[in-house]
């Protein structure tokens, strides 16, 4: 192409002019239409494929002093996405959703779904030169395990009543009862794999086998990386460097991107969101993943511990409200459970919870209170809006005879010092693959991070039986029942499902987005590029 067509190509790519204007200006430069047509798809194609090189700056709107690369600890997306650029997994989630190898190259199961095979890959080389061998794995599943173990994926491995190597490449896994969906498990983000010493690992070190080695980390500040030469992916880790930045103030990490101190930020405002849209060389994205947002309260403390004040408070917010004002159309009213439609077992036959003032003054009664006074602790590191959202409940639950007392906290140490420890707090959580797995690690009895400290004999036994059953239909009707249970005697009250809203430089390439998590799966890192 001749220098002034180099030009008006560059002006495309970087999303300074539209495709209309693109083809105009091809014309008027001399090109004939069926030229400006070709180049239209070259460019677009060009944005497609990766390259190396660059160093990548993200913010992201959470972080905390706190930080620890210990993965037993990762509690927001901070820490998961530096996780999954220094680390891997056995196995991967992929963009569409299905399961991938990673570390694992193959796997299979008893007919029972007890025992687990898994053969790892050979050769795969840590940031230290230690060779991966099945005593890695055994190490680092380990880590999560034991009576005293505070780790949160200790309801993903409490299961496992045995692991061992056969031989160097294998590793062998058995449960304590089937689990068809065991694989998946194993691509959670508190479960990288990382090289063991004598039997343990070392957690906080950051020694992974990912795309990226760490070069730096001030904690609730920043992490920077950079390419490992001997990365085994040929077709992953584009970037020469990444930085990511704790941004918690949204306005700030809007700032930041507009005048390219970033080039991609999580957690758009969705109150200005529509400007973005308007600025030229900026690409917002939203993926429906099952994200969803919650008010967990404590119920094994009053007033919480009598479920006819948790119902009264599921009646009295507006969801469709909240919807409307919070999410700005990118999301939808949820059901005070985690199940989201596009799960496997959505119980389509549960009606949908609504606002109604009388019905939770009805609760009230029930509970023998006229009126309610109680404090809800929010933050925006919950998510997005968190205090906006906890200013409109209020509102919504005068009309019921409830003041709820809005407790601004900090945004540093939030999950430390406030979610789990407030007796009403807010908080969110990402999609999962699968209904055991969203039930399991929030809502078990005993689960590290069962947020509501909910104890429910009923779907404690459903959720042991569901796990195994191999019986499409027996299978449906438990998840069926959970949904129900949860609804109607769990201490969440779960308001909406939320799109993952954010924005990237036009300089940023990617594949289509995965929606497990938030930022490609927390994969940005290793997935994006520079066009």
């Amino acid at each position: 192409m001749s220098t002034i067509f180099d030009d008006i190509a560059e002006r495309f790519r970087q999303g300074r002019i539209d495709r209309r204007t693109f083809m105009m200006s091809m014309v008027a430069a001399g090109a004939s239409v069926a030229l400006a047509g070709s180049l239209v798809g070259r460019v677009e194609a060009a944005t497609l494929t990766p390259k190396k090189g660059g160093h990548f700056k993200l913010g992201i709107g959470a972080g905390s002093t706190t930080d620890s690369f210990d993965p037993a600890t990762y509690a927001d997306n901070y820490m998961q996405s530096v996780g999954h650029a220094v680390h891997n997994y056995l196995t991967e989630v992929t963009n569409t959703g299905g399961l991938k190898s990673e570390l694992a190259e193959s796997w299979d199961s008893s007919g029972d779904a007890k025992q687990w095979t898994f053969k790892l890959r050979q050769g795969i080389e840590f940031h230290n030169g230690k060779t991966l061998d099945a005593n890695d794995v055994i190490a680092s599943l380990n880590h999560h395990r034991g009576e005293a173990s505070k780790s949160a994926a200790k309801s993903i491995v409490d299961p496992i009543v045995d692991i061992k190597a056969d031989g160097k490449d294998t590793v062998v896994i058995t449960l304590s009862g089937g689990n068809a969906d065991f694989p998946f498990l194993l691509s959670d983000y508190h479960l990288p794999i990382l090289p063991a010493k004598d039997g343990v690992i070392n957690a906080t070190e950051a020694v992974g086998c990912g795309a990226f080695v760490l070069e730096s980390f001030d904690p609730g500040v920043r992490a920077r990386v950079k390419r490992n030469p001997n990365y085994w992916k040929d077709d992953r880790g584009w970037f020469d460097s990444v930085e990511f930045l704790v941004i918690t103030d949204v306005a700030a990490r809007t700032n930041a991107l507009t005048t390219g101190e970033i080039h991609a930020m999580n957690r758009c405002d969705l109150k200005t969101v529509h400007l973005l849209k308007r600025i030229a060389g900026l690409d917002l994205y939203s993926v429906n993943g099952g994200q969803h947002y919650t008010l967990p309260m404590n119920t094994t403390l009053a007033p919480f511990k009598d479920n006819n004040v948790r119902m009264a408070l599921k009646h009295a917010l507006d969801r469709k409200a909240l919807v409307q004002t919070l999410l700005r159309g990118y999301g939808e009213v949820a059901n005070d459970h985690p199940i989201s439609p596009g799960y496997r077992y959505f119980n389509k036959e549960l009606a949908q919870r609504e606002y109604d003032p009388e019905k939770a003054k009805f609760y009230l009664k029930q509970a023998g209170l006229s009126t309610l006074k109680v404090d809800l602790s929010a933050a925006d590191a919950a998510f997005a809006g968190a205090v906006d959202a906890a200013v409109l409940f209020k509102e919504h639950a005068a009309k019921a005879g409830i003041d709820i007392n809005v407790m601004r906290e900090p945004n540093d140490g939030y999950w430390d010092n406030v979610w789990m420890k407030k007796p009403w707090s807010m908080s969110y959580w990402g999609g999962k693959p699968t209904e055991d797995w969203a039930f399991s690690v929030a809502y078990a009895k005993g689960a590290a991070w069962n947020e509501t400290f909910w104890d429910n004999e009923r779907f404690n036994t459903l959720l042991v039986a569901a796990r195994a059953e191999l019986d499409e239909k027996l299978r449906a009707e438990m998840y069926g029942e959970m949904q129900v249970l949860l609804r109607d005697d769990g201490g969440a009250l779960l308001p909406m499902f939320a799109n993952y809203v954010g924005a990237t430089s036009k300089k940023v390439g990617h594949d289509a987005l995965a929606s497990n998590w938030d930022l490609d799966g927390l994969r940005a890192a290793e997935r994006w590029w520079f066009v």
